[in-house]
């Protein structure tokens, strides 16, 4: 694997370069992706997370026109309506809860972008040292 090489566009890869590269390359991919699916997630739990708050709105807006009203009969159908709020409010815990761990996971992505740029510039490096190695006429 020492002796093979691979000829691009003018430059000359031995076998272990690729070797080293690749798992690099292939970690720096799968970050990424990770990042890319977190963000995802978030916006989509932002979303439904308006929703519910728009419709506990909704539900305490109809229960005052009840009260404000004076409406007999309805108590039973009041009560399936507070039932269904309190079922809201119980959902809507549930996902502040989860965007909290939304924010959780956007401090780790933030993280691994910084870490991906140490990586890239460790890599950049990398390839200066080599080529400094390759074109050193001491050799």
């Amino acid at each position: 694997m020492e002796d093979t090489e691979l000829k691009v566009g003018g430059f000359t890869f031995k076998g272990w370069y690729i070797a080293a590269a690749l798992p690099i390359l292939s970690a720096v991919s799968g970050t990424i992706y990770y990042g890319y699916d977190v963000v995802n997630r978030f916006y989509d739990v932002e979303e439904n997370i308006q929703i519910v708050l728009d419709v506990e709105s909704r539900v305490q807006t109809i229960e005052q026109a009840i009260q404000d009203n004076d409406v007999r009969g309805l108590s039973e159908k009041l009560a399936t309506l507070n039932t269904n709020m309190q079922t809201i409010l119980a959902q809507q815990a549930q996902l502040l809860d989860l965007r909290s761990k939304v924010e959780k996971s956007e401090t780790i992505t933030n993280s691994i972008g910084n870490k991906l740029e140490t990586y890239d510039a460790e890599i950049n490096d990398i390839w200066k040292a080599m080529d400094e190695l390759y074109n050193n006429p001491l050799k």
